[in-house]
């Protein structure tokens, strides 16, 4: 059965040399040739994923490609970049071929193709473009090059475009997956902090003035001697601050990848989902915790959850015992690829009125409610708490509800 052809992207996506993509997040504005090798590099694996789903022919439209259709488009998007750097570098001034991608898509069958041999083919041109962005000195950034429509690039800006049709597109399969659940959602962004553990670790791994202020101000609270739930540990840096303040720091994370780096670097460490896995201390299971430290981890908890999260998270508390909680500010739900993490990630999104009902509802006095900038403009919210005095809603702490989401570091 022939498949009916999605309708032509007339769309002239050059206006993302000049500001974010709202819809993918993706900013350029700051990459040069060798950070878009890197940017290219962590999209590798994460097609290799894509190409392994069980519904890779399946079109969630009858005019919406396949998860398929989507990767051996990456891989050609990658040959033709490859060869337009390439002249790039080699001639003055070289104007490309028009390159209609919706005519090669109907006329090499990209439904037809067989995953495993598009997965190969896509990482081996995905390797070699790389190698020439790398291969980029400080002299040849600005070299020019033409579009068969008028449109004019350097060797910088052709980066910077063929990074984010990439990136792009890898939302474009995540955000199919979260129309198809929720719970794909939220295995698309576990799984992209399980494929760049280790250098979101490496980026994160020095505190802001900021950050070592609120470890003060919650390290003051639960007292020397005091034994924290860490959720959504990452690489391992707020427990390392909060542990030279005196508290003892359980170290968890949703992600296997952060679990086995913290175990490496000699701590104990377990993988837990607070929503779903028995949170009692495995070195004291009779005794409440402390305090629960929780900074931008729940933020990729599902909206409908959060209070279910922090209701079993207050259980497991001490009346008077203390939570520190970030979240990103705003409406809704976003998939992000900034930052250390090359694959999607989606988040959602808080505004203090909501946030405060969704932690008095669990248990909590919230005591304090901070706003304060991020690294690329977008605002955050620090919202501090107390177990109160009465009893949280249920939740059982030892033994998780069904359900679905995941938090992590």
């Amino acid at each position: 059965m022939q498949l009916p052809d999605p309708p032509p992207d007339t769309q002239d996506w050059t206006w993302v040399l000049d500001r974010p993509c709202p819809d993918c997040g993706f900013d350029g504005a700051d990459l040069g040739p060798h950070d878009v090798a890197d940017g290219l590099a962590a999209t590798r694996d994460r097609w290799s994923a894509v190409l392994g789903r069980v519904d890779v022919r399946e079109r969630p439209a009858a005019t919406t490609w396949s998860p398929l259709e989507y990767a051996a488009h990456v891989r050609d998007v990658h040959r033709v970049f490859d060869g337009r750097l390439a002249r790039m570098l080699e001639e003055d001034g070289p104007t490309f071929a028009d390159w209609d991608q919706d005519a090669t898509a109907r006329e090499d069958r990209y439904a037809t193709q067989e995953p495993a041999v598009v997965a190969a083919e896509l990482a081996d041109a995905c390797d070699a473009v790389v190698a020439r962005y790398r291969g980029v000195g400080e002299a040849d950034r600005h070299r020019p090059g033409l579009r068969s429509n008028g449109s004019a690039f350097t060797v910088t800006t052709l980066g910077r475009y063929h990074l984010h049709d990439v990136v792009h597109h890898l939302h474009d399969v995540a955000r199919r997956a979260a129309a198809a659940g929720r719970a794909d959602a939220q295995a698309v962004t576990v799984g992209s902090y399980e494929e760049s553990a280790a250098a979101f670790a490496a980026a994160t791994a020095e505190p802001t003035a900021l950050l070592r202020e609120q470890v003060d101000a919650f390290a003051a609270r639960v007292g020397p001697g005091a034994r924290v739930l860490e959720v959504g540990s990452g690489g391992g840096r707020d427990a390392r601050l909060l542990e030279q303040r005196g508290v003892s720091v359980r170290r968890t994370d949703v992600s296997a990848a952060f679990v086995a780096l913290l175990r490496a670097a000699g701590h104990e460490a377990d993988q837990l989902d607070p929503l779903v896995d028995p949170l009692a201390d495995p070195l004291a299971p009779d005794t409440a915790y402390d305090g629960v430290w929780a900074a931008a981890s729940l933020l990729h908890v599902a909206r409908g959850d959060l209070p279910q999260v922090l209701s079993r998270l207050a259980a497991a508390t001490r009346e008077g015992g203390a939570l520190h909680l970030s979240v990103k500010e705003g409406d809704g739900e976003r998939w992000s690829t900034h930052g250390a993490v090359g694959g999607p990630r989606l988040f959602t999104l808080w505004r203090e009125p909501a946030l405060r009902s969704a932690v008095e509802s669990a248990g909590w006095v919230p005591t304090a409610v901070l706003r304060q900038p991020g690294a690329r403009g977008e605002r955050w919210l620090a919202l501090s708490a107390r177990r109160g005095r009465t009893d949280p809603p249920a939740a059982d702490a030892t033994a998780g509800p069904q359900g679905d989401g995941a938090s992590c570091g």
